[in-house]
């Protein structure tokens, strides 16, 4: 589910920065992506 959400929030960002649609949301939501990612990885791990 994660990866999914990842996945949809990189490829509206490329569309984003293509097409100059969404502005700084899409932005905020990707690096609200990448710090979930990381914070889930590093949990991963110590468990």
């Amino acid at each position: 589910m994660l990866w999914t959400i990842i996945g949809l929030l990189i490829i509206l960002w490329v569309l984003g920065l293509v097409t100059k649609i969404g502005g700084a949301l899409i932005h905020i939501l990707l690096v609200l992506a990448v710090i979930v990612f990381i914070v889930n990885l590093f949990r991963g791990r110590t468990r």
